[in-house]
């Protein structure tokens, strides 16, 4: 019997369970790998929003990512949260010591009820540090603008936008369209370091349940990368997971509630995904 593949999250802890760290856990379960981590943060939240942070010390980081790299055979990394310069240093550091390649950067910054998750001076941590070791970033249109430093308005600004942050050194970038204003769809954007771009297109869900997407979508391409899909392979996957996890709602919270993580083998199709370009 061939050995699971094993995958690593780098990320903050959810008590809500919608996001983070219980994300991940639950969305590469669902895929059929075997998920680890290492927190950078705890967090205080629930669906109404994020009560208190309380990160790691950097050395509590570095610590779990040794644990991890001496004993695990680690196919693909995603980071979530890391909160700081300290733990992105520790964390790119890290990444490089154990010699993991296969990197998704979900760079998270702000929570869905608007708490910074991203210490200001983090970013350029993050740009210098992180960016230049990833496979792939997966920032939404808010994080696109802060990385880029440049408003996002069009497909233009979009195309822009993401030329920036593939200069800072990843090998891919995609753009995910939930904040954007098309009404009837949510368009995600690749493009990658060689010029290669393709959107991929589902039907727009009007919902408040949409705690974690990000992270659920940012976990489900690293299982699927960690198990030897290309990256528009895995990209249909991911946007497929989430499409099934929105629209089979759990309606739990009185926030912003989180998504259905047990949706996608259930309920999922081939046709939820469209190629548009």
């Amino acid at each position: 019997m061939a050995a699971i593949k094993q995958v690593l999250t780098i990320a903050g802890s959810d008590s809500g369970g919608g996001a983070g760290i219980q994300a991940d856990i639950k969305t590469f379960q669902e895929l059929g790998v075997f998920g680890t981590s290492a927190i950078t943060a705890v967090t205080a939240q629930n669906t109404c929003g994020v009560h208190g942070v309380y990160p790691m010390p950097a050395g509590a980081v570095k610590a779990q990512i040794d644990a991890i790299g001496a004993d695990f055979a680690i196919a693909a990394v995603k980071t979530g949260m890391l909160f700081d310069a300290e733990i992105i240093a520790e964390t790119a550091a890290g990444i490089e010591r154990h010699g993991w390649r296969n990197l998704v950067v979900d760079p998270v910054m702000i929570a869905k009820g608007g708490a910074t998750l991203l210490q200001e001076e983090a970013l350029e941590a993050m740009r210098t540090l992180l960016l230049p070791l990833a496979g792939v970033i997966t920032p939404n249109i808010p994080e696109a603008e802060m990385l880029s430093g440049m408003e996002i308005h069009n497909a233009a600004d979009r195309k822009g936008a993401a030329e920036k942050i593939l200069a800072f050194g990843a090998k891919a970038v995609v753009i995910k369209g939930g904040h954007a204003n098309n009404p009837l769809f949510a368009e995600d954007y690749c493009l990658e370091k060689n010029g290669e771009s393709f959107v991929l297109r589902s039907a727009r869900i009007h919902t408040q349940q949409t705690h974690g997407t990000g992270c659920t979508f940012s976990a489900a391409l690293t299982a699927e990368l960690a198990k030897g899909q290309t990256l528009p392979e895995a990209m249909v996957t991911a946007k497929r997971f989430i499409q099934a996890a929105l629209a089979h709602q759990l309606h739990i919270g009185a926030g912003h509630g989180p998504t259905n993580h047990a949706a996608f083998r259930q309920f999922a199709t081939e046709g939820d995904v469209q190629f548009v370009q």
